[in-house]
């Protein structure tokens, strides 16, 4: 009984309670939980963002075809090279308009392959040749 009191004595004297390692274990789990969900969310930022870029160089791409009526073999290994630096490998292009095309025929540029290895994706765009 004794030893209780003064327990409570130094807890009034420091202002301070005892705790648990509860309280601090189910504080750590949320930490963790939280950390856990903002490295997913951050990979899936990654990813969409990497998807973005994708769509803007096909977007380029598909103005430059307009120009010429078709992809030139500089334009595709440029194309693929920046693609690459993107971090996208397994680059597929085929159903691309590669022969010229007439004035006022629709050109197709198609870009599929895999971000990071893992994740596929497609890219379509289609235009009119205006050359």
């Amino acid at each position: 009984m004794n030893r209780k009191r003064e327990k409570k004595a130094a807890r009034d004297r420091s202002g301070r309670q005892e705790g648990s390692i509860g309280d601090l274990l189910s504080v750590m789990l949320c930490i963790l939980a939280m950390m856990t969900v903002m490295t997913v969310f951050m990979d899936c930022v990654r990813l969409v963002n990497r998807k973005t870029m994708a769509g803007q160089l096909a977007r380029n791409y598909v103005l430059r075809m307009e120009t010429v009526g078709y992809l030139t073999p500089e334009d595709e290994m440029a194309l693929c090279s920046e693609l690459e630096a993107l971090g996208i490998s397994e680059i597929d292009l085929e159903g691309t308009t590669r022969e010229p095309a007439r004035y006022g025929t629709e050109i197709t540029l198609r870009i599929a392959g895999k971000i990071g290895g893992e994740h596929s994706f497609e890219e379509k765009r289609v235009s009119t040749a205006k050359h």
